[in-house]
Parts: structure tokens; sequence; C-alpha cells
């Protein structure tokens, strides 16, 4: 199969999974919500039969579920994911707001956590069983046990209220003039806006979400690579390579790290939707309005529209996630499209 008719064959395969998720998404909201007139016209207008009967007929609740069905799906594809019950804003907007701030701190991430995961773990994987090698495993697994919002309290009180040399909880210095806004990504804006103090005050409040949020990942991607780097450094192939007189680090790059990269392009790829979806705890630790901050006050507030739209998002990244990894998959192996 040719690389095309596998790209558009896993792209038809997405459209019958997208519309299953708005399916499940919509009998979830259906079936386990309260009332959702509570949140629209509040409690205390529940008295008032005018109110309750324009907001039924308005929010569309006295047709047959499979007509409300059809509407979403048709308000889904127009763009239209409702009106948020706490904002009284689209969804749509609101999102488009929130996921700049997750975006950004999803790459600074995921670029911390590969630039140091990857060398680590190789370094590691060559090394096995040296004492470098249990160094390292112990803390990428002391790393990766401890709960993000613990580790952001803990960095938080040490290195803003102790030792203050990192900024406090938020996205940018509040003292500090904003740049104009042309992505919603604070550095992005601010290299366009050539303010470099704005750029410097927008790095400093990304460094401790970094570190934490990063961190878990980095333990993901360190014990993969060694685990694959022990493993390829074992095949029959690698002492065909040295027998012909390679250097190690050539054998190490070249060959073994080349085959390992495969197994860490899946985890990688999931890792980084994990990012995108919204870190839940650490966002909510260093106030960063993010998409998990606000999923978290949709949640609290009952906010179905919202929690739908971006739980709706949320899957539709890692569709496209997925589906990137796919191909970049049968990219590096031929033999994955034509198995």
């Amino acid at each position: 199969m040719s690389l095309v008719r596998y790209i558009a064959r896993r792209l038809i395969l997405t459209v019958p999974m997208l519309f299953g998720i708005t399916l499940v998404l919509f009998l979830i909201y259906n079936v386990v919500q309260v009332d959702p007139l509570v949140m629209i016209i509040g409690e205390r207008a529940m008295d008032n039969p005018q109110l309750v009967e324009a907001a039924i007929r308005k929010w569309g609740l006295d047709r047959p579920v499979w007509e409300q069905y059809i509407t979403y799906v048709t308000n889904i594809l127009r763009g239209d994911l409702g009106t948020s019950f706490l904002t009284r804003r689209p969804v749509l907007d609101d999102l488009r707001t929130h996921l700049p701030a997750t975006v950004e701190l999803a790459i600074s991430s995921l670029l911390f956590a590969v630039i140091l995961g990857i060398p680590l773990g190789v370094l590691a994987g060559i090394r096995f069983g040296s004492l470098f090698d249990r160094v390292v495993w112990f803390i990428s697994l002391l790393n990766g046990s401890l709960p993000p919002f613990w580790t952001g309290l803990i960095f938080l009180f040490i290195f803003y209220y102790l030792l203050g040399i990192t900024p406090g909880p938020g996205r940018f210095p509040p003292r500090m003039e904003r740049p104009p806004t042309f992505s919603g990504l604070l550095t992005v804006d601010s290299i366009v806006a050539g303010n470099f103090e704005a750029l410097g005050g927008a790095l400093s409040h990304l460094i401790l979400p970094t570190v934490i949020l990063g961190g878990f990942t980095l333990a993901l991607v360190l014990r993969v690579t060694r685990a694959a780097i022990v493993e390829e450094m074992r095949r029959e192939y690698i002492r065909t390579a040295r027998s012909k007189g390679l250097a190690e680090r050539l054998v190490v790059v070249r060959h073994a790290l080349r085959n390992a990269l495969l197994p860490l392009i899946t985890i990688i790829g999931l890792a980084f939707a994990g990012l995108l979806s919204g870190a839940v705890m650490t966002e909510t630790v260093f106030d960063w309005a993010g998409l998990g901050q606000y999923l978290v006050r949709a949640a609290a507030s009952l906010d179905y529209p919202a929690i739908q739209g971006g739980t709706l998002l949320i899957a539709v990244i890692y569709v496209i996630v997925n589906l990137c990894v796919d191909i970049l998959y049968s990219v590096l192996d031929p033999r994955v499209r034509h198995g």
C-alpha cells in the first residue's frame, strides 16, 4: 500500500471515530447530568413557569433525544459548541481564549522532556547496570511517581517563597504590559512585537510549570529510551556494525537510536496529546489560565456545554495526534502500511 493510500485510509477511519465520540458525549450528557435548567436560569427562577418554559424552548429540551443529537452534531459541524452557563459566552470562544496557554505550556514541557530524556536514556542504556544507570533510573522513577500538584506546591514554596529566584503563579508579570495578541502564546507574541522584556517575563513564568509538568513526561521518555537502547544494543546488527570497525558513537546514533525512535514516537505523541488536553492540577496550582483550569471551573459549576465542548476538543486532539503518529510511523517503518 502506498503512503498516500495509507494516509487516505486513516483519514477516512477517523470520521466514524469522531461521530462515535460525539454520540458518547451526548449520551453521557443526557444520562448523568442534573437538571440543566438550574444552571441556565438559576435555582430561584425555577418557580417562575414562564422563565422555565422559555428556557426549555430556547435550549431544545422539549424535543426528542434523537432530534437533540442531530441538532448537536449539526451545531458542531457549524462550529457552534453552545453557550457556557458560567461565562455566558460561546464555548468555542472560551476554548480559543484558553487553549493557547495550554499549547504554550505543552510545547515547552515536551521540549524539556525530549531534550533531557532522550540523551539521558541513551547514556543509561549503553551503560546498563552501572552506577549512572541506577541513579538515572531512580530519579526517573521518583519523578514519575510524585503527583504534580504536590511537587508544584513544594517548588513554589522553595524557589518562589523562600529563595525568591522564580516568579509566582500566573503566565505573566502582573505589573508588566502584555504584548499585542497575535497567537495567544505570550512568548511568540513578545517575539513578534519585538518586546524582549515581555519575552523574559513570559519565559520566567514558564520555568516552574514546565519543569513540573515536563518532569513526568521526562521520566516516561527516559525509561522508554533506556529500555529500547538496551534491547537494540543486544541485537545482531549491532555486533555486525561493530565488527566493521564503526566507532561506538556511530553505532549508537546511526543504528541503535534510529530503531529505538519507533516506540518513542508513540510515547511522545500520546504524551503531547495528554499535555495539550490540559494539565488540570498543574494549571490550577500555577494559576495557568489554560484548558485544564477552564474545565475545572466548568465542572465545579456544572457548566455542561463547557464540559462537553472541552471534552470534545480533548478527544479531537487525541485523534489528530494519533493520526499524525500513525503517519509518521508508516514513513519511518514501511512495514506498517504494507502489513
